[in-house]
């Protein structure tokens, strides 16, 4: 095992009974040497249950809401970085119960910082999601709202030495919730067809270890004030459905409240603050630091970016990288080993 910043570190994650948060502890146990890993979530069957796969001597388990700043405070004591993967993420749900999400995902990021800076954290990463560029829907307005108060919550810090970012990416394969375990569920219980929503519909697509890789590096690239992005494959819908299903027929059912047809990214109009690197994208503040520079060009780790092109937008349908049916159906293999 080599020696890495994580080790003999204490880290917190919210929300961490999620399958983000296992891939992430399943990661920092096999490859790192932490201090402490820190569970915080609200529900309390979904910790007995990862108690029972993780219970190593560095585990805690915090039985707390995002929307509890005391209890968050207490948590964090003693906490070297944070990964903040707790929100409500179903957008239907969103939509109908509005108020409840953003208590969540706006006024828990609030706290999330408070109790950052009240403890001196030494760095904070926020999960975003590609719903949060050009936001249609109340799930993506709320990821929009925290990533600019997470950005921002740089200039508040003012003596504090702690710094937070963003990490934005796509559909993650496989995770709770998604469309891969419900497409299976249904091939499982002998549907005739599969629901396609629309014929068009694309979407960026990611491996839960991927996005746990990708955020662990950023940990090491981040100066605060950045939203990373990872360059990620696109896939069609329908492409999917026959990859996972190819005798069955598609129905086509339309969009759900609140669904765009394709996901972006790096929205076009913030062209002049995007920067692209060799394998991810990093989107500057639009705001300026008054105690540190403010040039995105150059990382932590002195990997270097370059301005976009002028009008250049990240969307899953104009992403040159596209899998074929057999790409993802050797994609969802490698994640089901």
């Amino acid at each position: 095992m080599t020696t890495s910043m994580f080790d003999n570190k204490s880290i917190l994650i919210t929300g961490g009974t999620g399958s983000f948060g296992k891939k992430y502890v399943e990661t920092l146990l096999k490859s790192h040497n932490p201090k402490k890993i820190i569970i915080y979530s609200r529900d309390e069957l979904k910790q007995f249950e990862m108690q029972q796969v993780f219970n190593q001597p560095c585990m805690r388990y915090f039985i707390g809401d995002v929307r509890d700043k005391e209890r968050l405070t207490r948590a964090m004591r003693g906490v070297n970085f944070v990964i903040h993967a707790a929100a409500m993420k179903q957008v239907p749900a969103a939509e109908y119960n509005p108020m409840e999400c953003v208590k969540t995902n706006i006024n828990g990021a609030e706290n999330v910082i408070d109790a950052a800076l009240d403890n001196n954290v030494e760095k904070v990463i926020a999960l975003s999601t590609d719903k949060a560029a050009n936001p249609i829907n109340l799930y993506g307005a709320t990821k929009l709202a925290s990533d600019k108060i997470f950005v921002a919550a740089n200039n508040i810090a003012g003596g504090h030495k702690t710094t937070f970012s963003v990490v934005r990416y796509g559909n993650v394969v496989g995770s709770r919730g998604s469309v891969v375990p419900f497409f299976q569920k249904m091939i499982n219980d002998g549907a005739d067809h599969l629901p396609v929503t629309h014929e068009n519909m694309t979407r960026f697509w990611i491996t839960l270890q991927q996005g746990v890789d990708f955020v662990l590096k950023n940990f090491s690239r981040m100066y605060g004030g950045e939203i990373f992005v990872p360059k990620i494959p696109s896939i069609k819908i329908t492409d999917l459905a026959s990859a996972m299903a190819p005798d069955l027929p598609q129905k086509i059912v339309g969009i759900r409240p609140g669904e765009k047809l394709h996901e972006v990214m790096c929205p076009g109009e913030i062209c002049y603050s995007t920067f692209e690197f060799d394998d991810h994208f990093v989107i500057a503040p639009a705001i300026k630091f008054s105690s540190r520079s403010n040039d995105f060009t150059v990382n932590a780790i002195n990997e270097t970016g370059k301005p976009v092109p002028e009008g250049y937008e990240y969307d899953s349908l104009s992403n040159p990288n596209y899998l074929s049916i057999k790409e993802i159906t050797e994609f969802n293999q490698q994640v089901d080993q």
